[in-house]
C-alpha cells in the first residue's frame, strides 16, 4: 500500500471516529476525548523522557490527566459538585512531592514537565466539556450540545485545509513567511486564506444549527479557533524543533502521531471557550 493511500485512509478513519463520537451522543463524546487525553499526554510524557534528562512517571500523569477530563464532564454536566476534583488535586500535589524520594537526575526538570504536560495538554481537552455541556434540561442537568464541539474541531480542519491550499497556489507570488524560524513552510498569505475558509464555515454553523448565536457570534468564533489553532500548531513545531523531532510519533501512518494531529486544538480550545464565556457574560 503506497503512503498517499494509507494517509487517506488513516485520515478518513481519524474522521470517522471523530465526528461520530462527538455527534452521537455525551457518552461517546467523554469516551472518545479521554481516550485522546490520555493518548496525547502519553505521547508527550514520552517524547520529554525521550529527548531530555526528565524522569516524568507516564501512568500518573496520564492518569491524572484522564481523570481531569472525567471530572470536568462531571462537574460541567453537573453530575457531581466541585468535590469531583479532590482527588486531581492530590495528584498535583503527589508530583511534585514524589521527587524528593524518586532520586532523579533532574527532579524539578521532571515534575515541571510533568505539569506542563497537565497544562499544555490534559486542561485544554477537560475544557471541551464547557463547550458541550450548557443550558439546564427538566432534571437540572445540563444539556449535551455536539454543535460547538464540532465547530471547533471542523474550523481547524478547514483552516489547516485552506491554508495548505492557498499557500499551495499562491507560495510563488506571495513569499512572506509567517514565522520562518519555527516553519518555513508556513506563509501569511496561506493563513489568510485558511482564515477566510474558516469564516466561510462559521457562516454555515450559523445557517444549520440551532445554536442561539448570532452570525458576528459564529465568525469571531471561526476567527478565534483560526488564529489561535495556528498558533497551537507553531507551539508544538516548537516543541519538536527543540526536541530534534519530526513528528510526535509515528503511531498514526502518514499523519505522525496523536500530539500533532491535537496541536491546534491545544490552543484553540481554551481561546475559544474564553471567547464564548465572554460573550455569556456580556
Amino acid at each position: 500500500m503506497n503512503n498517499l493511500l494509507l494517509r487517506t485512509l488513516t485520515g478518513i478513519a481519524f474522521l470517522i471516529v471523530m465526528i461520530g463520537g462527538i455527534v452521537l451522543s455525551p457518552v461517546t463524546f467523554i469516551l472518545l476525548f479521554a481516550a485522546v487525553t490520555g493518548l496525547v499526554t502519553w505521547e508527550f510524557v514520552t517524547l520529554v523522557n525521550n529527548h531530555t534528562e526528565a524522569s516524568v512517571n507516564r501512568v500518573i500523569c496520564t492518569a491524572g490527566a484522564v481523570y481531569l477530563f472525567f471530572a470536568f464532564a462531571a462537574y460541567c454536566g453537573a453530575w457531581q459538585g466541585v468535590e469531583v476534583f479532590v482527588p486531581y488535586v492530590l495528584t498535583l500535589i503527589y508530583l511534585p512531592i514524589a521527587e524528593l524520594y524518586l532520586k532523579n537526575k533532574r527532579p524539578i526538570e521532571s515534575w515541571a514537565y510533568a505539569f506542563a504536560a497537565h497544562l499544555y495538554v490534559a486542561l485544554p481537552f477537560a475544557l471541551l466539556s464547557a463547550l458541550a455541556f450548557i443550558g439546564n434540561d427538566v432534571n437540572g442537568l445540563n444539556t449535551y450540545n455536539w454543535q460547538l464541539p464540532l465547530s471547533i474541531f471542523v474550523f481547524l480542519w478547514v483552516n489547516d485545509t485552506g491554508a495548505y491550499c492557498v499557500g499551495s497556489l499562491l507560495r510563488n507570488r506571495f513569499k512572506a513567511k509567517l514565522f520562518e524560524r519555527i516553519s518555513p513552510k508556513k506563509s501569511w498569505v496561506g493563513s489568510i486564506g485558511g482564515g477566510l475558509f474558516v469564516l466561510m464555515a462559521a457562516a454555515l454553523f450559523y445557517a444549520l444549527t440551532p445554536l442561539n448565536m448570532s452570525l458576528l457570534q459564529w465568525l469571531g468564533l471561526g476567527l478565534t479557533v483560526a488564529v489561535f489553532g495556528t498558533w497551537g500548531d507553531l507551539v508544538e513545531s516548537h516543541i519538536k524543533r527543540t526536541f530534534g523531532v519530526k513528528d510526535s510519533s509515528n503511531v498514526l501512518p502518514g499523519h505522525g502521531g496523536f500530539l500533532d494531529r491535537f496541536d491546534s486544538s491545544l490552543i484553540a480550545i481554551p481561546a475559544a471557550v474564553l471567547y464564548l464565556y465572554t460573550l455569556m457574560f456580556l
